[in-house]
């Protein structure tokens, strides 16, 4: 495995990835569970030290149409936090995309629904969160090594 200098300075494997395919499969599968369930499985509330699972929809940037897709984040207070990987692969997420175009969006938790208005975090406000994300996987620099641009950490504010 190729060995990669972290932001702290230590040497960090860059960890296995499933192979895409399988990547790809398990989202799809579980995101079909999801909707078939009416959230009843499939998301989960996050922990001390593990995230949680949102259902996250947005609007298309060209179709105007609405879009779903399961990620995984935090609580941040009022704020929910999320990664804009796709898997870890080099592309940006189209849902990322779509919240570029239209920020607002609407994410079911396990304990209900809610809007939120969505954006990049970044200076202090990122690197802190990143902090935190880092607590829960510890393999995260070793994932975004994997990628070639940086990734971005969105905040979910709740529309007020």
């Amino acid at each position: 495995m190729e060995m990669r200098t972290g932001s702290s300075g230590t040497r960090n494997r860059t960890p296995r990835l499933q192979p895409r395919w399988f990547i790809v499969l398990f989202w799809k599968v579980h995101r079909a569970v999801v909707r078939a369930t009416g959230g009843r499985r499939g998301l989960w509330l996050p922990r001390d030290q593990r995230w949680g699972a949102l259902r996250l929809t947005t609007v298309g940037r060209r179709s105007g149409q609405e879009r779903s897709v399961i990620v995984g984040y935090y609580e941040d207070g009022p704020n929910l936090v999320t990664m804009a990987m796709n898997g870890w692969g080099e592309a940006e997420p189209a849902w990322w995309l779509n919240l570029q175009a239209h920020p607002t969006a609407r994410v079911q938790l396990a304990d209900g629904t809610r809007d939120v208005v969505a954006h990049a975090a970044t200076g202090a406000e990122r690197a802190r969160l990143w902090e935190r994300w880092r607590a829960l996987d510890k393999d995260l620099d070793g994932y975004a090594s994997r990628r070639p641009s940086e990734t971005a950490v969105v905040v979910f504010e709740p529309v007020r």
